[in-house]
């Protein structure tokens, strides 16, 4: 069995440039992307757009939290399915906090929004917006997204 190879095929012109040069110089990557929120009019949010390390890294924050909270939600008790609940509340913060680059147009009692102030004492609305754009960045499902 033969495999092709850069040697078996036809030279084109291209072909002296190489590759990375010419990568380098037409590509462009941003690690954070900004959003306008659907919700507020003049609020802005940056998020941390996924990438491989970072992925990583929230699966590592996440793994612990959503094992507690599968096991939680199986169970028939009241307060385990409060317990669950209030589970699926901390994996949200911690994609907030995770994700969350700054937020501009908005104070919070008077202080410029952060990821702390907005999940302490924020509107929850907003709140709940900028997460779904953290998972939806992150590639999750609808259904995913929804927990």
């Amino acid at each position: 069995m033969r495999f092709l190879s850069r040697s078996d095929r036809k030279k084109t012109a291209g072909d002296s440039e190489n590759y990375a040069t010419r990568a380098n110089a037409n590509s462009s990557y941003e690690s954070v992307i900004t959003l306008q929120s659907r919700l507020i009019p003049g609020v802005a949010f940056a998020i941390h757009r996924i990438s491989f390390g970072r992925r990583m890294e929230l699966s590592r924050r996440a793994r612990e939290i959503s094992r507690k909270a599968e096991f939680l939600e199986a169970g028939n008790q009241l307060q385990e399915k409060i317990e669950a609940g209030l589970l699926v509340q901390e994996v949200d913060a911690m994609y907030l906090t995770w994700g969350l680059v700054s937020i501009s147009g908005l104070l919070i009692d008077g202080e410029p929004a952060t990821a702390v102030n907005l999940l302490e004492r924020g509107p929850d609305e907003l709140t709940k917006e900028i997460v779904e754009a953290i998972k939806e960045q992150c590639g999750l499902s609808e259904a995913e997204r929804k927990n």
